[in-house]
């Protein structure tokens, strides 16, 4: 079910393909999983008083931290690379790693190689990194760890992308340089192993009467509000187990917050503040969007 309105650019896309893993309709839908941050205990707290909270989705981890000027996220051996999202009110930081290092003080996405890094605050002010599950430790300092105590056998399991052209290195991409345009969605960057969509600072509320209700088959989403309010509206599918069933959801959530969309529920997202911000996380990447031409760093990571 798309019901995206004629002039929502993703519109166009094309129909998605049935997934190739067959799905017994009877296979339970994992519950959504609403996440406001300042309404937990932090996972961590810095030495010079920094908060960070850790949550997780099927194939992801999310480390969001209101940090101090000073601190330093290090990273030992990671398994894999990982990305730092930096929207307008983040904290500028210097990025190390794979021999390279980085000042980033602007909006920008930024992919770490795997390896030794180190994000350092240089003044007070969120962060945002997000981690595939590949590493045990890490995930299991989720705060909504116990909602994974059993998989979601839906959501496709996690298959990184080609490496990168060129190989694995720091890598930035500043948002200055890309934009909102007319006639691609958001601002789009991919990984081997994740998807991230800048959408665009609404200034006012989002019109009711243009929605986009629509589902995915077999991938989470993971809807990261930043700045704002938002109500989420979810509806269950219908399978053979009437046990099962869900009523829809119409849940209004504050920033920062995440909102982690199970397959195949249908779902769309409404800001109702006077300004907001959402980013889209998706893992492993999509390919509809990836086949759009949407992908704004697709030169150095090919597509499956």
């Amino acid at each position: 079910m798309t019901m995206y309105a004629k002039d929502d650019i993703r519109s166009q896309l094309a129909v998605a393909q049935p997934t190739a893993r067959a799905i017994d309709p009877a296979t339970p839908i994992k519950p959504s999983q609403w996440i406001a941050f300042h309404d937990l205990e932090p996972s961590f707290v810095g030495e010079a008083g920094g908060r960070t909270w850790v949550a997780r989705a099927a194939n992801l981890v999310i480390a969001y931290s209101e940090a101090k000027a000073g601190e330093v996220f290090s990273r030992t051996g990671q398994p894999d690379e990982y990305a730092v999202l930096l929207y307008s009110d983040s904290a500028p930081l210097r990025i190390t790693a794979g021999g390279r290092t980085a000042e980033v003080v602007e909006e920008a996405f930024v992919a770490v190689p795997p390896g030794d890094s180190m994000v350092e605050v240089l003044a007070d002010g969120p962060v945002i990194r997000l981690f595939s599950t590949v590493d045990d430790a890490l995930r299991a300092t989720a705060v909504n760890a116990d909602a994974y105590a059993e998989p979601d056998l839906r959501a496709a399991p996690l298959e990184p992308w080609p490496d990168p052209v060129g190989g694995f290195r720091l890598r930035v991409y500043l948002l200055a340089d890309t934009p909102i345009a007319d006639g691609r969605f958001g601002r789009i960057f991919r990984t081997t192993n994740l998807m991230v969509n800048f959408l665009a600072e609404e200034p006012g509320p989002r019109d009711q009467h243009k929605l986009s209700p629509h589902h995915h088959d077999d991938f989470e989403q993971i809807s990261f509000g930043v700045k704002g309010r938002f109500v989420h509206h979810i509806r269950y599918p219908w399978g053979p187990d009437s046990a099962q069933w869900r009523p829809d959801e119409h849940r209004e959530i504050g920033t920062p917050s995440i909102c982690v969309i199970p397959p195949p529920t249908v779902h769309t997202t409404q800001g109702v503040g006077g300004h907001q911000q959402l980013l889209d996380i998706f893992s492993p990447p999509r390919e509809d969007f990836s086949a759009s031409g949407w992908v704004l760093n697709a030169d150095d990571y090919p597509a499956r």
